[in-house]
């Protein structure tokens, strides 16, 4: 379930908190706590060049990089969301309102 300013999923997650322990327990990356601070983390990527496993970020708070999801491939990222069903879920970046709100990408994975 979604939980404001939690990393622990046994409680609830938020956005950053899920990535965050996604990428600590899948490939021992420690990553900062918040979105804002994640989106300073590892290299640009333009949208057009998205892998699984880049970060995504969007204005959901009428401030920059304040949501963050995981590309999961095929247009579909997976993120924390507190609205709706406020769980964990999977949306499509190109929806009308992740579009509008999309404010860049990083790749924190090593590449092989």
């Amino acid at each position: 379930p979604y939980k404001f300013g939690s990393s622990n999923p046994e409680k609830g997650v938020d956005c950053s908190g899920f990535v965050k322990h996604v990428y600590k327990e899948s490939a021992d990356i420690s990553l900062p706590r918040s979105a804002a601070e994640m989106s300073q983390k590892g290299e640009t990527v333009a949208q057009s060049e998205l892998k699984p496993g880049d970060l995504v970020f969007f204005n959901t708070r009428k401030k920059p990089n304040s949501h963050v999801g995981i590309y999961a491939g095929d247009g579909e990222f997976v993120h924390a969301s507190s609205s709706h069903s406020k769980e964990v879920m999977i949306s499509r970046i190109n929806e009308k309102y992740w579009a509008s709100r999309f404010n860049g990408a990083r790749r924190v994975l090593p590449q092989e």
